[in-house]
């Protein structure tokens, strides 16, 4: 009887453990232009919002437009209290649709990646 309990506690207690290292990773919450989001202007800026503070020096985004071009952008930085990216659009986005690939690394040292995408219309 003593050993099912305590092989009960250790699994109840495992579970919660793996369940709260799950939640420690920074998710995104929200986007701006939003995921699958049609915009009638093309952003200056890509404004990522996330479950977590983040680490700048080893996080970041790549865009991808019409034809699978490279979209240049300038250098991200922090927002919203270092749970926020912004990344800054270099030059016009024309009309298509556009693939971010993000990455970031919590300040815990969790690395999460994802990605979504917007269409600029014509």
């Amino acid at each position: 009887m003593f050993n099912r309990v305590v092989t009960s506690a250790f699994i109840v207690l495992s579970t919660v453990a793996i369940a709260g290292d799950a939640f420690a990773h920074a998710h995104l919450k929200a986007s701006m232009p939003a995921d699958k989001s049609m915009v009638a202007a093309a952003p200056k800026t890509l404004n990522l919002s996330f479950t977590e503070t983040l680490n700048l020096k080893f996080s970041g985004v790549e865009v991808t437009g019409p034809d699978k071009a490279v979209v240049k952008t300038g250098e991200a930085a922090l927002s919203d209290k270092d749970t926020g990216l912004t990344v800054p659009v270099l030059g016009a986005l024309p009309a298509g649709d556009y693939t971010v690939k993000w990455h970031v690394l919590s300040t815990d040292g969790h690395k999460t990646s994802g990605s979504f995408g917007f269409v600029v219309k014509p």
